[in-house]
């Protein structure tokens, strides 16, 4: 297939170029900036500029764009970035796809397990209704966007839940562990929703040819607690788990992205993926860490 991606030079980026390449896949590369080879092309989503005939040339669309939720803290500002990143790159994408005479056939776009919000004890399939919270409207309106490509493109908006490799959010929690102060995060007994970073462009690369539409979870299929993942990344790290932060310390320094990206919990499921014949080949937090810290360090572009 011929695929567009935006957000290719991201942590998740980098990687699915890599499996597209691999298997054989055309992809063209949207930049924010000049572009320098014929596999790129340049565009402006924040000023909803983009030369909308490319869609009449490809496949496939997939985008990954928006500002790092890993970025801390939270600032209004930043909130407001959060926001504004994912809906005009979405829209401007979406727009394109209805002006084109021969729209993508997929339209894949990334979105998050924080559209579930805060909920313990709870298991949380796609069906599951839309939490509360900052992140839970984010990921709701950013969806609302992706649902303005044309009727005749397959849309999908691929849930993910913590990406286990070496970037993202575990880049910050692997730092802080090799410096010997990682610890149990408020009780510790929260669910987060992991995924290798294998399993994650392995599954966006199956969804280019799935027959799923709408909302499907990339999570992995294995529940797992924070102190379940930090713990065993201290451990094979050879560093103390030691340290102990309460919700109220956290919270204070944090504010709302401690208490949406690392206190919240989501014991999600996917449910669809699976249906669908995906076979994950880290099934276990332990066996994503342990893929993770075996992996070679990818330059970012």
């Amino acid at each position: 297939m011929r695929v567009l991606v935006a957000g290719a030079s991201g942590f998740i980026g980098t990687a699915l170029l890599g499996r597209l390449a691999e298997s054989g896949h055309d992809v063209v590369r949207l930049v924010r900036r000049r572009a320098e080879s014929a596999d790129e092309l340049a565009w402006s989503p924040a000023a909803g500029i983009i030369d909308f005939t490319i869609m009449d040339r490809v496949d496939a669309v997939v985008n990954l764009s928006g500002a790092s939720l890993a970025h801390l803290p939270w600032t209004s500002r930043y909130r407001d970035e959060i926001l504004a990143s994912r809906i005009t790159a979405t829209r401007t994408l979406a727009d394109a796809m209805r002006k084109s005479r021969r729209p993508p056939a997929v339209f894949l776009n990334a979105s998050a397990v924080g559209y579930y919000g805060d909920r313990p004890g709870e298991a949380l399939g796609e069906s599951a209704p839309a939490g509360t919270g900052f992140l839970a409207d984010v990921v709701d309106r950013w969806e609302r966007a992706a649902a303005l490509a044309p009727d005749q493109t397959r849309t999908v908006t691929f849930r993910s839940g913590v990406v286990v490799g070496r970037g993202g959010a575990m880049r910050r929690i692997a730092a802080l562990t090799k410096l010997g102060v990682s610890g149990r995060l408020g009780t510790g007994g929260q669910n987060w929703a992991w995924i290798s970073l294998d399993d994650e462009v392995r599954a966006i690369e199956h969804l280019l040819e799935s027959p799923l539409s709408g909302a499907v979870n990339l999570a992995g299929p294995t529940p797992a607690t924070a102190d379940r993942i930090m713990s065993h990344l201290a451990e094979r790290m050879h560093r103390p788990y030691a340290v102990s932060v309460p919700e109220k310390l956290l919270e204070f320094a944090l504010g709302t992205a401690a208490d949406e990206l690392l206190l919240a919990s989501q014991k999600v499921r996917p449910e669809r993926l699976l249906h669908d014949g995906f076979v994950f080949e880290h099934e276990t937090c332990e066996a994503a860490i342990e893929q993770m810290l075996s992996a070679p360090r990818v330059p970012v572009r």
